[in-house]
């Protein structure tokens, strides 16, 4: 199995090439949903985050309003990253887990879909990394048009994550989105196509190799 780590920043198109992955046949692992659950009562995570940051990051029926936990470590660099280093390893165990699941059911290519891939340090969850670019004015203006930001919010938004350029240091494809959907469809689809290839060319795994796995 081939695992593609996607990422990109805020208003790049990164999900809706997981969504044109998804319709090709990829199986989907997608770091928001993950860390929805790793948000739940009862879990570690939110035993954790309640002793750090106080019950007053609940909501009525006892669950962690992330909105209001934003808010409190929005500003505050320090309480960023003591929050980061109980939810990223949680994560990163529960992310692995489903990526060995899908193996076991001998699925060709998943995709695990994640912002923040390189901040987090979940890079070696996947073999490679697929990388969705917009330019900075293109992805402001989408911002703008889809969740209602003024442009200065959006540019903030922007300004506050890893450049394009930081990025494409980790990547081994990358894909600009500053055009139509038609001309991304297009790009995905040549894509995917040159991955089934390579997999054709590759065969199954040898009994060794799938012990070392």
């Amino acid at each position: 199995m081939i695992t593609i780590g996607l990422t990109g920043g805020i208003g790049s198109g990164k999900t809706i090439v997981a969504e044109m992955l998804v319709e090709k046949g990829a199986a989907l692992v997608s770091a928001d949903v993950v860390g929805h659950r790793s948000y739940r009562r009862g879990t570690a995570v939110y035993e954790r985050v309640v002793a750090e940051f106080g019950r007053d990051v609940l909501d009525a029926d006892g669950g962690i309003d992330r909105q209001r936990l934003g808010q409190k470590v929005f500003a505050d660099a320090e309480a960023r990253e003591r929050l980061n280093a109980i939810v990223w390893p949680a994560m990163a165990r529960m992310m692995a887990q489903e990526i060995e699941e899908l193996r076991a059911q001998k699925t060709a290519v998943a995709v695990l879909e994640a912002a923040l891939l390189i901040e987090a340090n979940w890079l070696p969850l996947a073999d490679e990394v697929w990388l969705v670019t917009a330019s900075p004015e293109v992805a402001q203006q989408r911002l703008v048009e889809s969740k209602g930001l003024t442009p200065e919010q959006a540019e903030a938004r922007i300004r506050s994550q890893l450049s394009n350029e930081e990025r494409k240091s980790h990547a081994a494809v990358v894909i600009e989105n500053d055009g139509t959907i038609e001309a991304l469809r297009k790009r995905v689809e040549e894509l995917w196509n040159q991955l089934q290839r390579r997999i054709a060319r590759a065969g199954p795994p040898t009994r060794r190799e799938s012990e070392v796995k």
